[in-house]
């Protein structure tokens, strides 16, 4: 902005544009590869069907297949094996959450001038303050800390999961509705002299399956049960998303506003989710568990109705974004993700190596390797026997059917060397891997007033 620019904004007591665009991070929690209308699913999606129409959709965008290891990606752009979050989730009871040592996106924004805020799922660490999103660089803080809240009490395990800025409250109403107008309701009271950062990750459609009857009775026609209140719930997402995108319009923001979307894992199968045609489901690093729906609008800077095929995952969103918006990362840890807002903008590819992805499953520790066109599938028996590899030349074959370990061993060997030259930095913590709730362990009747100092 220019002197006589900001001059003459003042005299009409209109606060100056801030120079730097707004950044919107809009997460759906377990939304499957065919779980929204732009992949042809029988799930209403208009908005986010038009947010892909007017930006550029990901056909490789991939997140972890989890949703505490692709949220602690997101906001630190490193891989999660780093600090023990990449196997499983963070259960209520760990006493565990990402080190106050790792930088978050947040902190970087707030620090270049951004108001920050999240309303929405954390996930992310809850039994000390450090791990609360207060203290990780978010001004406003709203939602709940664990995962698998109920959508209508806010309870998880019968104690309530619900705050704002650290204080427990009681509100009525469906979680995502509540999630989308407390971000409104940001957005609309804002310092319109700087630009904001607003992560906006909703529970839905994660379990407990919930909805409003009178969605439900939208999808009256799909028979399975689980399929049609999962419905229900994407589509009153994408409802509540529709509000908060035409919030930016009314505010005359839409152009100076980086909208991302995607999901944090693939989705559930049994819960009602769809993949299809993708193999596998949350939870695995097949690609029904990893490459999920993604688009990203900016008007103006990214031609709008373009498909690209970068390969991009979580692990990038942040050095990406970051580039885009003229924030430089105050990070001293070295990042792993990429800054792709060159190809982004531009609709160029770049190739992509060593993209890492982990997770544990009942019998292995299970991983995939992305390099260039190959992706290696590793699956390593947690009670000892010999690794099993899967080979594949992802981009023909996005549904993992031609196995062509045996035709290549030369690259199965480096591939698999590759990941083995990972594993030994950073081990699984058998605390941190903790799936059951142990004898004796109650909730507490208040989440955010029982994280300890």
């Amino acid at each position: 902005m220019t002197r006589r620019t900001f001059l003459a904004a003042a005299a009409a007591g209109v606060a100056p544009r801030p120079a730097r665009p707004n950044v919107l991070i809009i997460l759906a929690d377990d939304l499957g590869w065919a779980d929204v209308g732009f992949h042809k699913s029988e799930i209403r999606t208009p908005n986010l069907d038009r947010l892909a129409s007017e930006g550029v959709r990901f056909g490789r965008f991939y997140s972890f297949p989890l949703c505490s290891p692709t949220r602690s990606t997101l906001m630190t752009g490193r891989s999660p094996m780093r600090f023990g979050v990449a196997y499983h989730v963070i259960r209520p009871w760990l006493d565990y959450g990402v080190p106050a040592t790792e930088h978050f996106m947040s902190e970087s924004f707030r620090a270049a001038g951004y108001q920050t805020a999240i309303t929405g799922k954390w996930h992310l660490g809850h039994s000390r303050k450090a791990f609360m999103p207060n203290s990780r660089g978010f001004d406003h803080a709203y939602g709940h800390l664990n995962g698998n809240i109920d959508y209508y009490t806010h309870e998880r395990e019968g104690g309530l999961d619900w705050h704002r800025n650290g204080e427990s409250i009681v509100e009525e109403g469906y979680s995502t509705d509540l999630m989308a107008a407390e971000a409104i309701r940001f957005i609309e009271r804002r310092d319109r002299s700087r630009p904001f950062f607003v992560y906006l990750p909703f529970n839905a459609p994660h379990s407990p399956l919930q909805a409003p009857q009178d969605r439900i009775a939208r999808y009256a026609s799909i028979q399975d049960k689980n399929r049609r209140v999962f419905a229900a719930m994407v589509d009153t997402m994408d409802d509540a998303i529709g509000r908060v995108l035409a919030a930016l319009d009314r505010e005359g923001l839409r152009n100076d506003t980086i909208v991302l979307f995607f999901s944090d894992n693939g989705g559930p199968i049994g819960l009602g989710a769809r993949n299809t045609p993708l193999r596998g489901a949350k939870g695995s690093v097949w690609e029904g568990g990893t490459r999920v729906p993604a688009v990203l609008r900016w008007p103006g800077k990214v031609k709008a109705g373009q498909t690209s095929q970068q390969v991009i995952s979580a692990l990038d969103v942040f050095p990406t974004l970051a580039a885009a918006a003229g924030v430089r990362p105050a990070n001293k840890l070295p990042l792993d993700g990429v800054n792709l807002w060159p190809e982004i903008s531009s609709g160029g590819r770049r190739t992509r190596e060593n993209l890492l992805l982990a997770v544990e499953t009942g019998q292995f520790l299970q991983y995939a390797l992305h390099h260039r066109e190959w992706k290696l599938v590793r699956e390593i028996p947690k009670q000892g026997g010999e690794p099993v590899n899967h080979l594949f030349r992802i981009e023909e074959d996005m549904e993992e059917k031609n196995d062509l370990a045996a035709k290549h061993p030369d690259v199965v060997k480096d591939l698999a060397a590759r990941i083995e030259a990972w594993r030994p930095l950073y081990p699984p913590d058998g605390v941190r891997m903790a799936a059951r709730q142990p004898d004796g362990w109650k909730a507490p009747a208040k989440w955010a007033e029982a994280a300890r100092r």
